[in-house]
């Protein structure tokens, strides 16, 4: 375990030892004892939040609603800035999932998330209660993962695989950044534009083309809070100019590049998410 600073920020970050044996998979564990008001940067993945300890984490969303406990929230959680959360003596495992594998993980499609937190429990019952009781009974972090990848091999395994051409687009999406487009991608699958909006969205979570504008938002984001220029970022991630990149970060987190290249959120994925990218499965494992 490592210890996070920034500012007045003090986290303990645990890292799997190694890579997960379910693709689509990366998780880290936090301890945190006093979580102040930390803005959700969106990201390209479904988001799991299991916690375990004396506290419970609180999230703060959508004019006013809130969420306590183990929660679970779609791509792109918080455009907008505005979702926080909160709390006090918090102990969880997060977990990042592939959009590719979340249907079969969750018990249901990401859109039918449309946006929100939803309580862990709401979704998988006495399971996220047991999962829980056995994280906290757990003497160490390397076992706290382990447990958790158990359940989110079975839950994959006994799930409903998204559409092979599906997978593969967001595929192409991720690997190119988010510089890609729609059109491009229906052409070579043979589907209509229509067709493949329908089916991604359905199946991921985003329409494709907010979901590239997602992916690339997030490779932004992360070389801006590791001090790069705003004006090199937008010449190297695709945007026309550097006001197009200005207009973006605004709509995702509602403040400035100069803010978010200070947001907590992105500064911990050093030492929490060292490959930072989700990989992306083959939908035939």
């Amino acid at each position: 375990m490592r210890t996070f600073v920034h500012g007045a920020a003090v986290w303990d970050v645990a890292c799997p030892r190694g890579p997960s044996r379910v693709a689509g998979v990366t998780m880290a564990g936090f301890r945190v004892g006093d979580l102040d008001a930390l803005r959700m940067v969106p990201h390209p993945a479904v988001t799991l939040l299991v916690e375990f300890g004396a506290g419970s984490p609180v999230v703060d969303y959508a004019a006013g609603r809130r969420e306590r406990g183990s929660v679970a929230a779609g791509p792109g959680l918080g455009s907008g800035g505005a979702v926080w959360a909160r709390g006090v003596n918090l102990e969880c495992v997060q977990v990042r999932l592939s959009p590719v594998i979340a249907r079969a993980v969750l018990g249901l499609p990401p859109a039918d998330l449309d946006g929100a937190v939803v309580a862990l429990g709401d979704l998988w019952g006495r399971e996220a209660a047991r999962l829980r009781e056995r994280l906290a009974g757990a003497s160490s972090w390397e076992d706290r993962f382990a447990l958790t990848e158990a359940l989110l091999a079975r839950r994959r395994a006994a799930g409903r695989a998204v559409d092979p051409e599906v997978a593969w687009a967001w595929r192409r999406i991720v690997a190119g950044r988010g510089l890609v487009r729609v059109d491009g991608l229906a052409a070579e699958l043979g589907w209509s534009r229509k067709r493949l909006w329908s089916r991604f969205r359905s199946q991921i979570g985003l329409p494709p083309k907010r979901a590239a504008k997602l992916v690339r938002f997030d490779h932004a984001a992360h070389r801006l809070a590791a001090g790069q220029d705003a004006a090199g970022v937008a010449a190297d991630g695709g945007y026309t100019d550097q006001s197009h990149l200005h207009r973006d970060v605004v709509a995702f987190t509602g403040v400035t590049p100069a803010a978010v290249a200070g947001e907590r959120f992105l500064a911990v994925d050093d030492l929490a998410w060292p490959g930072r990218a989700t990989p992306a499965p083959d939908p035939r494992r």
